[in-house]
């Protein structure tokens, strides 16, 4: 496994894997029509510095997991950066095979690289395995999240 930035050719397969659990398939879509927004964002996201699409990757450079990482300059913590983390998936065929805890620390070392002074990322709180997972990895729910629709 390594790890690369996505590329448009990998934005089906990567809207597939955020839809790919009961949560996710209640929000995201995976029709013709419905990659075109995906693509959108991807281009915004490809554009921007402080915002990286990041893709695990098996030894045929196929994604077999994402997250994005987006860096934002905070005028709290002393005016540090820190490191948010969206959209961490694993495809359903490698999951608990150590790709999530590569992705994690592979995101950690690259906030670290950019001198952020955290990394932080919000999770549905329906979602019980990976708030273990993520407390195993050192993080703790020191914040209550909050969120409001606009949809």
């Amino acid at each position: 496994m390594s790890f690369r930035i996505a590329t448009a050719n990998d934005l089906p397969t990567l809207v597939r894997m955020l839809a790919d659990d009961a949560i996710g398939g209640a929000r995201e879509a995976v029709s013709p029509e419905a990659l075109g927004r995906y693509r959108l964002a991807f281009e915004a996201i490809d554009r921007d510095p402080n915002h990286l699409l990041i893709v695990a990757v098996d030894a045929d450079d196929a994604p077999i997991g994402m997250l994005q990482l987006s860096l934002l300059p905070c005028l709290t913590h002393q005016g540090s950066w820190r490191a948010q983390i969206e959209g961490v998936r694993v495809a359903s065929t490698h999951r608990s095979s150590g790709v999530g805890r590569a992705m994690i620390g592979h995101a950690v070392e690259l906030a670290r690289a950019r001198g952020c002074a955290m990394v932080q990322f919000t999770t549905d709180k329906r979602r019980g395995d990976a708030i273990r997972f993520y407390e195993g990895l050192g993080f703790s729910a020191s914040h209550e999240g909050m969120k409001l629709s606009l949809r």
